[in-house]
């Protein structure tokens, strides 16, 4: 799991003014990356058993496990190459659901959500 700090800047109220000018209180908050980043390859992407919405849906079924329905969020943006054609940013349900299902891609990273120019693919949309 990746964690990152968060510094958030408050300001003092306007007694806590000094001589020495305004002062700010600093608190940190970890936040987790809600999103695991996998890229599929051009070879990956010929065979339809690799795309979340075709492939998760019966196997939920199959499984008796569509009550997961609702915690699984899958988002698909276009890659950049060969190598990375298409993208998918799961969160930590669907990333499980993927792997219990036998599917590989390639991780190359997190991010704490979808870029705006993904597609929600399958599940439910993300929500903060």
């Amino acid at each position: 799991m990746n964690l990152s700090a968060t510094l958030l800047l408050e300001p003092v109220p306007p007694m806590a003014l000094s001589q020495r000018g305004l002062h700010l209180v600093v608190r940190s908050s970890i936040a987790s990356e809600n999103y695991t980043i996998l890229a599929q390859s051009r070879n990956e992407l010929i065979f339809p058993d690799n795309s979340p919405s075709i492939s998760m849906w019966p196997y939920l079924m199959a499984s008796s496990q569509t009550r997961l329905l609702n915690r699984i969020s899958v988002y698909s943006a276009r890659g950049t190459s060969t190598e990375q054609t298409r993208l998918l940013y799961m969160n930590a349900g669907a990333l499980r659901l993927w792997r219990e299902m036998g599917m590989t891609a390639t991780i190359i990273g997190e991010s704490h959500r979808p870029p705006r120019t993904a597609t929600l693919c399958f599940g439910m949309p993300f929500s903060e």
